[in-house]
């Protein structure tokens, strides 16, 4: 598996669903709910999207505001107090609840241990990446899986916009091409073409024995 592509090209390939499927874009990338599935400010979130640059940050600086976002959002979510959410935390990773209050309120850089205890108890995926990651790799990775929910809905449209796709089909592994082509087919094509297939790997059997 080759390297994610950067934030950049992330959305221009966005950016072309949008306007191929008349997408609203706003709904697609509200920095409301990106900001909320980050714990990156919004308004970072709102200058990522627009090409921008987001202010510098050092990694303890983004630890800290990303656990404290996480904090605030269970705390509003939860409707309970920071020393409840700080007792939680202190039983379930053997960490003093006065440490945890400290992290949780941004006062404070957890250790690398405690961080990876963090991971587990926010729930949050990446790993301690998501509380290290700089700003535009962090929303990249909230991206990517938008990227890849909606490509399917894309097959064809590179092809559409390249002149030069059928030139490059004909090099193309054919394998891949129709497997690719095949994947919406519905069941009834899919056993004919299933069909086809094990006659053919019969044909190839019975020529390898002769």
């Amino acid at each position: 598996m080759g390297p994610a592509p950067s934030l950049h090209t992330t959305l221009e390939r966005l950016e072309v669903l949008v306007q191929e499927r008349k997408m609203s874009r706003s709904e697609l990338l509200d920095p409301e709910e990106l900001a909320a599935r980050t714990a990156l400010p919004e308004e970072t979130v709102r200058i990522l999207l627009r090409g921008g640059e987001p202010p510098l940050d050092t990694v303890g600086e983004r630890v800290r505001a990303r656990v404290k976002a996480l904090a605030d959002a269970h705390l509003a979510r939860t409707g309970t107090r920071m020393s409840d959410l700080a007792g939680g935390i202190s039983r379930e990773l053997g960490v003093s609840a006065f440490w945890a209050r400290q992290v949780c309120s941004g006062e404070k850089v957890p250790s690398v241990e405690f961080l990876h205890g963090l991971v587990g108890f926010f729930g949050v995926g990446g790993g301690e990446a998501f509380f290290t990651a700089p700003a535009p790799e962090a929303l990249n990775r909230a991206l990517l899986p938008v990227l890849a929910a909606l490509r399917p809905a894309q097959e064809g449209l590179e092809d559409a916009l390249d002149p030069m796709a059928s030139v490059r089909l004909e090099y193309e592994d054919v394998r891949g091409i129709a497997l690719r082509r095949a994947r919406d087919l519905p069941p009834d094509r899919w056993s004919v073409l299933n069909a086809t297939l094990k006659a053919l790997l019969e044909l190839d059997e019975s020529e390898d024995v002769r």
